[in-house]
């Protein structure tokens, strides 16, 4: 609707890449998909909203229901899931993949989370990798952290949410820190 001079972008479903201006090479399939892109490029949105608030982030993948809809300037992210990286604004460099996986991660980077709600409310931790169900799922500011397994690194010792715990191993179904804001822990 708005595009001067972008080229060789796909939009497909109502209002898809409805603000681009100048934005090149992106891909819109979806209801709303890349709404708010204007500069954007290579970008691929799939899906009811994805990529929606996107304004200028390049070379960002989100596919499923509002993956990666609060999007704006960060770039090199892949969202797979329904709400996928929901929140993020300017993290990048993250991969998640299930059901609101990231989802409340807003400018946390260099994340790989793959499991329905793993890493869920993570904010601004960075380089952390969640694998597994719910597998750090409280954390929201700790960093360089390695869950593996369901519920891995979810919790401490006394079952309170581990939320800040860093540079920390947890391997194993339901691994538990000793309490939240740990560091250099390894637990199998």
């Amino acid at each position: 609707y708005n595009n001067t001079s972008g080229q060789v972008n796909i939009a497909s479903g109502y209002f898809a890449l409805l603000a681009n201006t100048s934005g090149s090479h992106n891909i819109a399939s979806g209801q709303q998909a890349l709404y708010s892109n204007t500069i954007g490029n290579y970008n691929i949105a799939s899906g009811y909203k994805a990529l929606y608030s996107n304004t200028t982030g390049s070379e960002n993948v989100a596919n499923g229901n509002q993956a990666l809809y609060s999007n704006t300037t960060a770039g090199n992210n892949v969202a797979n899931g329904k709400g996928a990286l929901r929140n993020n604004t300017t993290g990048g460099g993250n991969t998640a993949s299930g059901y609101h996986v990231s989802y409340a991660n807003t400018t946390g980077s260099e994340n790989v989370a793959n499991g329905n709600q793993a890493l869920r409310f993570n904010t601004t931790g960075s380089k952390n990798i969640a694998i597994g169900t719910i597998a750090l799922y409280s954390n929201t500011t700790g960093g360089n952290n390695i869950a593996i397994g369901e519920a891995s690194g979810r919790y401490t010792s006394s079952n309170a949410s581990n939320q800040t715990s860093s540079f920390s191993i947890y391997i194993g179904r339901s691994t538990k820190a000793l309490s939240s804001g740990d560091t250099n822990e390894i637990v199998i």
